[in-house]
């Protein structure tokens, strides 16, 4: 029993999240936990906080009230760079890559600011072999082994979305956070997209937040729909769907 216990225990977790910006709350009290091998998406009309609830588990904003829980060990109010170095790794609405490098030199780049201090950056020729190393092996993880070499501005959209989360792979992060990793991908682009987040969520706690219901609804393990920042239900898609608060909230007019 203890061990089953042990095994549930959430990688990430909040308790009574709350960001306020003046008079206007836009996350109020939202308690959810991630857990690994369950892929978690988080939905929600336009403005229901969602962007504001990742910016605050990933270190761009402090919480005004609650805690955020990394193994039990409350890392509140941590600045993004540290979040970086305790293993969260987040990616963006818009992709957030240095186009004019490599596929290599991005996720090395993206290695080396965790693993490697600013000082050793021109030295120390075996840990920047390691470097390299590390980031292939993301590279190769997304499915993008075979253009390491090319300009990342010159891949598709799809591939653009895939290198940035190799770039959140190199850092070797517990919990990822994923921030419309769909937007603007074709159909097909998609279903890679889709394999690729269900086989993600085998080794790391994730985060999802998603506009695209169809594929939501697909991939996600657990859903939580935040309405005007808190949350208006969470349980498995299935159970989530046929909420009538969530019908009529969300899924009704806005899906």
């Amino acid at each position: 029993m203890a061990d089953a216990v042990v095994s549930r225990q959430a990688v990430l977790a909040t308790e009574g999240l709350t960001k306020s910006f003046g008079g206007l709350t836009a996350v109020r009290d939202v308690s959810l936990s991630l857990h690994v091998h369950e892929l978690h998406a988080v939905i929600g009309p336009n403005g229901a906080g969602k962007s504001t609830f990742v910016n605050l588990l990933s270190g761009q904003l402090l919480p005004s009230r609650g805690r955020i829980l990394l193994e039990g060990r409350d890392i509140s109010g941590t600045p993004a760079w540290r979040m970086a170095h305790l293993g969260i790794g987040r990616s963006f609405q818009r992709t957030n890559i240095l186009k004019p490098l490599t596929v290599l030199e991005n996720v090395r780049l993206a290695t080396q600011a965790v693993h490697l201090p600013a000082r050793s950056v021109l030295g120390a020729p075996k840990r920047q072999t390691a470097l390299v190393e590390t980031a292939r092996r993301a590279i190769d993880r997304v499915g993008l082994g075979s253009a390491e070499h090319a300009v990342a501005g010159e891949l598709s959209h799809g591939a653009q979305r895939q290198l940035e989360i190799a770039m959140t792979l190199a850092i070797d992060p517990k919990v990822l956070l994923l921030d419309e990793p769909l937007a603007g991908m074709g159909q097909e682009e998609g279903a890679r997209m889709a394999s690729l987040l269900k086989s993600l969520a085998k080794e790391h706690a994730l985060l999802l937040i998603e506009h695209d219901m169809d594929f939501v609804f697909r991939v996600a393990d657990r859903m939580t729909v935040l309405v005007e920042g808190a949350v208006l239900a969470s349980g498995p898609p299935s159970e989530v769907r046929a909420n009538a608060a969530v019908q009529t909230a969300y899924l009704g007019g806005h899906a």
